[in-house]
């Protein structure tokens, strides 16, 4: 997604220019983390990178030297190489030289963390089979911006990228996501935006948490938040416009029975002691471990042990 161009961004500009630290760059390959919305949102590591790389390559060129312009960051008679995922197999060959030539090479997807359902993944692994070095100027990622403002838990998420377009492998990657103890992260396209929710909804259940980001950082930010049912019914027959990213919490299960908590705790009791009794039960059932001690403390006294 293109950085939005707003006069806010333009006064980042300055007669003298931007002025990146004066330290030289070391050779490798950095993947350059890029604005999803807001240009300011390029980090100071990232312009000095890209003001002092020896090469640089980028998913948009257009793009890349529309940020740099608007920061101030000379080309200085560099070319920006594109590198995308159609023209990997020709381009990886002649950014490995420079590498191995000692220089620096800057990688910018078109807006965001490279990777990230973005190119330079095949690079990646190519500049590392090489043995040469592989480095990250972290910044602006529309995963954790979403999960960031959809107060979802963050302890544990997973990235699931785009939802597949046909119908058949997009229900069996429901099936196979529908129990992942994490909250789940996708990127998808505003005119189906509605159809992920609705086939969602049907194979999760309509009372799961979840959320819809849209044009996260840009003038029309847009977060919705309900459930999958809610936002189901939302988002039916609307028109979407901008990028989506889609955020839906983890399966909801019910408590284990108290008669299930004993019936488990009495199997393990037999040949365990308290202690790992109480622990294996914690784990299986996905309780805390000083409860279900507590318990088994009480069963192994009624037992006699």
């Amino acid at each position: 997604m293109e950085a939005e161009r707003t006069e806010a961004d333009e006064v980042t500009r300055s007669a003298a220019g931007f002025r990146p630290d004066p330290r030289p760059l070391a050779p490798g390959l950095y993947f350059v983390s890029t604005p999803i919305g807001a240009a300011r949102d390029i980090t100071l590591r990232g312009l000095d990178i890209l003001a002092k790389a020896d090469v640089l390559a980028a998913e948009d060129t257009r793009t890349l030297k529309h940020l740099m312009e608007i920061h101030g960051v000379a080309l200085g008679g560099r070319h920006i190489f594109a590198y995308h995922d159609h023209n990997g197999e020709m381009m990886r060959p002649k950014l490995l030289r420079a590498l191995a030539e000692g220089k620096s090479v800057a990688y910018a997807s078109e807006a965001g963390t490279p990777l990230v359902a973005d190119p330079g993944f095949q690079l990646g692994r190519a500049v590392i089979a090489e043995g040469l070095p592989v480095l990250a100027a972290p910044g602006a990622s529309a995963v954790l911006a979403a999960l960031t403002v959809s107060g979802l838990p963050s302890d544990r998420f997973l990235f699931a990228g785009f939802p597949p377009a046909q119908a058949g492998a997009r229900a069996r990657m429901l099936e196979e996501l529908k129990n992942t103890p994490a909250t789940l992260i996708f990127y998808e396209s505003p005119k189906r935006i509605h159809r992920i929710l609705a086939e969602l909804n049907e194979a999760w259940g309509n009372e799961r948490e979840a959320v819809v980001c849209r044009e996260l950082t840009k003038r029309f930010e847009e977060v919705s938040r309900g459930t999958l049912g809610s936002l189901a019914a939302e988002f039916e027959g609307r028109t979407v416009k901008g990028e989506v990213v889609l955020l839906v919490g983890r399966a909801i299960f019910a408590p284990p029975t108290a008669e299930l908590v004993e019936s488990c705790l009495r199997g393990y009791l037999v040949d365990m002691s308290v202690k790992d009794a109480a622990a294996a039960v914690a784990v299986e059932l996905g309780l805390p471990k000083r409860d279900v001690y507590q318990l088994a403390l009480k069963l192994a006294k009624e037992e006699g042990k």
